[in-house]
């Protein structure tokens, strides 16, 4: 991970055991074989789609949904929605915790990505986000207009881009200042009278009497280790995603004010989902 937050040293909650092992087998392979039976759907769809609708994907955004709210149900992760996703064009901006959130938002949306362009180069993991549609961008001031070019494309495509304006991912248990440089694509002459800004909010909670931040991944924290711990854990909690009503560019100065709204509203979001959490446990106990 680039541009990390440090926070405290991560939790240790790794499973140890046979059944442990077991579990990690057991799950690890089924989201394997259920990611793998996706791409061989998808991709001869595409083959398909591509020509007759070009950037517009009628059908295959529907399997990358599906894979992942299988994903979750094996895993053990139950996730709730809340709100309704937006109509017609813009983009939604979400808190980052986990690498889980792309499974997450994706079960509760039909979205497209947006990640730095270094992400196309690795190992597999580009490879599924390039299949899915994700847009890559470069992090280079000098390349705003091709940027936005690129946004306006996808939008007026019909897709619903997502991205995390924190710049990277926490302990789960807070909200980052939201950076500003992606929501300046919006103000473009072209885009602003017509798309708008969804915030979603993203709270894990873990399982009882695990770390608050087990599903956190930050820092120097390898993916492969937390990737295990996440599949060895005996149960799992459930996340929220809670869908906000979206704010329309035309309505706000800038992009920094625009990226203020957004962060003021998943941040007071987070902060409720948090504290409804504590007073549950506190009841349970």
């Amino acid at each position: 991970m680039n541009m990390t937050w440090d926070g405290a040293p991560p939790p240790e909650h790794v499973a140890r055991g046979p059944l442990a092992i077991l579990r990690v087998f057991w799950r690890g392979l089924g989201i394997l074989l259920i990611i793998l039976g996706g791409l061989a759907l998808l991709l001869p769809l595409r083959l398909i789609e591509r020509p007759l609708f070009g950037l517009h994907r009628p059908w295959t955004p529907w399997i990358t949904q599906c894979v992942c709210r299988i994903s979750l149900f094996w895993l053990g992760l139950a996730y709730r929605r809340s709100g309704k996703p937006m109509e017609g064009q813009g983009a939604i901006v979400a808190n980052h915790s986990s690498w889980l959130d792309i499974f997450v938002l994706n079960a509760a949306d039909r979205i497209y990505f947006v990640s730095k362009s270094e992400v196309a180069g690795w190992p597999g993991i580009g490879a599924l986000a390039r299949a899915t549609g994700t847009l890559f961008i470069a992090r280079d001031r000098r390349e705003a207009k091709a940027q936005t070019d690129l946004f306006e494309e996808r939008l007026r495509a019909g897709q619903r881009l997502l991205f995390f304006p924190e710049g990277t991912s926490t302990d789960g248990l807070r909200v980052l200042p939201f950076k500003t440089t992606l929501f300046a694509s919006f103000f473009a002459d072209e885009l602003r009278p017509h798309v708008s800004v969804q915030p979603v909010t993203v709270v894990y909670h873990a399982p009882r009497g695990r770390d608050a931040r087990t599903y956190g991944w930050w820092g120097d924290m390898e993916f492969g280790t937390h990737l295990l711990a996440t599949l060895a854990l005996p149960r799992h909690g459930h996340v929220e995603v809670i869908y906000h009503p979206a704010i329309s560019v035309s309505d706000v100065a800038n992009r920094k004010a625009l990226a203020a709204a957004a962060e003021g509203v998943v941040r007071s979001s987070h902060g409720l989902a948090s504290d409804e959490q504590s007073v549950n446990e506190s009841a349970e106990i």
